[in-house]
């Protein structure tokens, strides 16, 4: 299999060929970094939402829309379904790279990070990636300079000209779409903390609602999380047993029940400060080959209503 981050690039080389049918914008930085706007000045779109999380995901990640109801509501649902769980969902598409550099904030995903492997879920994996170049899905609400991309080329052992930096505000159509399509991931992340050994999941599926588009970036990060904690459903089929599936769901968590607007304000909308065991999709199915299967947590549409009012 080519690195990651080559079958990044090729979704990228993609997304640069339809940029205008996409809703994507491409800036050459001037030591040739690209970033490419996909919902950050430019409108983006489901579409570019959809591209967004397979680039993220390294192309080894199915992505799709579907209609379904959310209190009777019809409302766009996102689908991805991953064989490659650990490569595809923990090594390439988690955001696990905080930015901040000059100013600039932002939250960084995809396979760059691979080339750092700073994270000790590399090391569980046993991988650790040397490429030619890189790619880091980038979300803010400001697109990267050169100053961001001269970072990640240094972190990340590339080039300047083999830096590109999809970029997109959580507060947007793509921002809302591509966020959607982590419930997956969220899952597997989560079974991984508490213990699980990442090489034993096989098989991963994911959905959720993708949440209205809000006014601002910290409403969006409300939105975003409610559409997954209450309304995210997850499919995984792993090798062995273990004693804490029932974690998994968000409904573990404390403070499961209320809209995350409301969550949030109660901590200062200060995401650090509350317990990881609430970020988590809202029911969660595990397969385990050869034994039992076991079903946590349930969808709350009472919530996603308020929330998405």
């Amino acid at each position: 299999m080519d690195a990651l981050n080559r079958l990044a690039t090729e979704l990228v080389d993609e997304a640069i060929d339809f940029a205008d049918e996409l809703g994507v914008a491409v800036h050459p930085l001037s030591g040739d970094a690209a970033v490419l706007d996909f919902g950050v000045e430019h409108p983006g779109g489901v579409e570019a939402g959809l591209l967004l999380a397979e680039i993220q995901t390294a192309g080894l990640a199915t992505v799709q829309t579907t209609v379904d109801r959310v209190a009777e509501a019809p409302r766009t649902h996102v689908e991805l379904s991953t064989d490659q769980p650990a490569l595809a969902l923990l090594c390439a598409g988690k955001a696990g790279w905080e930015l901040s550099v000059d100013g600039f904030e932002g939250l960084g995903a995809g396979p760059a990070r691979a080339l750092v492997a700073a994270e000790d879920v590399y090391d569980r994996v046993g991988y650790r990636e040397d490429s030619e170049f890189a790619v880091l899905a980038v979300e803010s609400d400001e697109l990267p300079d050169e100053a961001v991309a001269a970072h990640v080329a240094e972190t990340a052992g590339v080039p300047e000209s083999a830096v590109f930096l999809p970029s997109y505000a959580t507060a947007s159509l793509t921002g809302s779409v591509a966020t959607a399509a982590r419930a997956a991931e969220l899952a597997t992340y989560r079974l991984v903390e508490l213990g699980y050994d990442p090489l034993d999941v096989r098989s991963v599926s994911g959905r959720a609602p993708v949440a209205p588009v809000a006014a601002d970036e910290s409403m969006a990060m409300a939105l975003t999380n409610d559409a997954l904690a209450y309304g995210g459903r997850v499919h995984l089929v792993v090798d062995e047993p273990f004693d804490r599936f029932d974690e998994v769901a968000s409904s573990a968590g404390e403070e499961y029940g209320r809209p995350f607007a409301a969550i949030f304000d109660e901590v200062g909308w200060d995401m650090t400060a509350l317990p990881v065991d609430l970020f988590g999709p809202a029911a969660v199915t595990v397969d385990v080959i050869g034994g039992e299967t076991r079903t946590v947590g349930e969808v709350d549409e009472g919530v996603l209503a308020e929330s998405f009012e």
